[in-house]
């Protein structure tokens, strides 16, 4: 199945691809956290501690391979997971969140999400949207 990206044309999403961008822990705290909510860049750095410019790159690293959708609402650059996904992407997010369970970084994470979603209300729009799954 071909798709089209920026003119070019690309294959389906495969594994090699997806383990590439599972392969960083920061990454993998990001696409956990998307499978929860859409987030902005701030919201991100906020969560995970971490400079604006390293989560940036993360995030521009999973667009390039088709892992992180992005919609301006704004001033805001909103982040989240692909609408249409792959079937081996959606495996492997299944098995990241089951694997996520039991480590503490991924739970202090969604414990920080959490507090984020009560007591931020910029861009309004992040939060109704809902989660990604």
């Amino acid at each position: 199945m071909l798709r089209c990206r920026s003119g070019l044309l690309l294959t389906a999403m495969d594994l090699v691809q997806i383990y590439q961008c599972f392969c960083d822990r920061t990454r993998l705290r990001i696409v956990h956290l998307l499978t929860k909510s859409p987030l902005c860049v701030c919201h991100l750095q906020d969560i995970l501690g971490e400079a604006q410019v390293k989560v940036s790159k993360h995030l521009a690293y999973l667009r390039a391979r088709g892992m992180v959708d992005v919609e301006r609402e704004g001033n805001w650059m909103i982040y989240s997971l692909p609408k249409k996904r792959a079937a081996e992407l959606t495996v492997n997010l299944k098995c990241l969140q089951d694997c996520a369970r039991s480590d503490k970084v991924f739970a202090r994470d969604l414990r920080s999400l959490t507090r984020l979603r009560n007591s931020c209300c910029e861009p309004a729009a992040v939060f109704e949207k809902g989660a990604n799954r």
